[in-house]
């Protein structure tokens, strides 16, 4: 009921009558003035006038789905978007989702996650002013392409947060999208598979959005949009950017890794020609990231000897 009422308030440039609103939705005058104040206490300023009605002022910094939603012209992802208030993680709710046979293209974003996780089972701290969502893809690819599948979204996000701040956002290969040195996005890829085939593909990305500080263990290397730009972001516009970007970049990605592909990719990439060190087998191998092949995978020259690295902990120097 508040959805239906807000959104009715939102598309009115004017005052709305309760009785406008009670015939319109099928619902007494009480209801109409119950769910007005629901929406008062959660931030929305909402001018009421005797024998005038209601009429929207300001919204909170709140996810909407109706406001997204507005924005998109989906292919794949965004034809089905929820978003809800908490979560224990959102990649762990789309694989439940997916697991019960929710069709391809699902978007679940959460103001707050209590058990949000990075690479390796980090923990993803998801403070209020971040965006966090998932996705569900189901692609007909072998698992070994899976890392193509996160090149595309750290491609997709990297473009978007270009466009939409000017800010010269790059990737730090696989997974990370920084800003100069510091980290504004992470991307979880997780996936369920046959031996020759991927049964699901699921996409979690958090943005550092409209945050201000950091805590002290972390801010030597994080950024926000707000810190680099030194304005708020319409998060719901942002949102919908960045669901559009991914919505594109997956058409290509997804048919097969091109060259061309690869190399807007490695355009992007911070990651090439610095020097790189990693774990192996217990040793650490050291040298110089040069190139990205056509799987996705980082090639790394080590005094003379070139060595392909597909996954696993990659440490860059001058990048946090």
């Amino acid at each position: 009921m508040k959805s239906k009422i807000l959104s009715v308030l939102r598309h009115s440039d004017d005052y709305v009558s309760g009785e406008d609103l009670s015939r319109c939705l099928g619902v007494t005058r009480t209801a109409v003035w119950k769910n007005i104040n629901l929406l008062k206490d959660e931030g929305y300023n909402i001018h009421s006038v005797r024998n005038k009605g209601y009429k929207l002022e300001s919204s909170p910094d709140l996810l909407d789905k109706e406001l997204i939603i507005d924005k998109l012209s989906p292919s794949v992802i965004g034809t089905k978007i929820e978003i809800l208030k908490t979560i224990d993680s959102t990649n762990e709710e789309v694989k439940r989702r997916a697991s019960r046979g929710e069709a391809s293209g699902l978007v679940i974003g959460a103001e707050e996650q209590t058990a949000g996780k990075g690479r390796f089972g980090r923990l993803w701290k998801s403070d209020n002013g971040g965006l966090y969502f998932s996705v569900l893809l189901r692609p007909e690819l072998p698992p070994s392409e899976i890392a193509a599948i996160t090149l595309a979204a750290g491609f997709a996000v990297c473009n978007a947060v270009r466009d939409y701040t000017n800010c010269d956002a790059q990737i730090k290969w696989p997974n990370d999208i920084i800003i100069g040195n510091k980290k504004i996005c992470g991307i979880l890829t997780e996936m369920a598979a046959q031996s020759d085939r991927l049964d699901y593909v699921v996409i979690g990305i958090g943005i550092n959005v409209n945050h201000c500080t950091f805590p002290d263990e972390i801010q030597h290397k994080a950024t926000s949009l707000f810190l680099e730009t030194n304005q708020k972001t319409d998060r719901n516009d942002f949102f919908a950017a960045v669901l559009k970007s991914l919505d594109t970049v997956m058409q290509s990605f997804l048919v097969s890794l091109s060259i061309d592909d690869v190399n807007r990719f490695k355009e992007l990439c911070a990651t090439l020609g610095r020097n790189v060190s990693l774990e192996r087998s217990g040793t650490v191998i050291q040298g110089i990231a040069e190139d990205i092949n056509l799987s996705g995978e980082l090639i790394i020259n080590s005094n003379g000897k070139k060595i392909t690295v597909n996954s696993g902990e990659v440490t860059v120097q001058g990048i946090y």
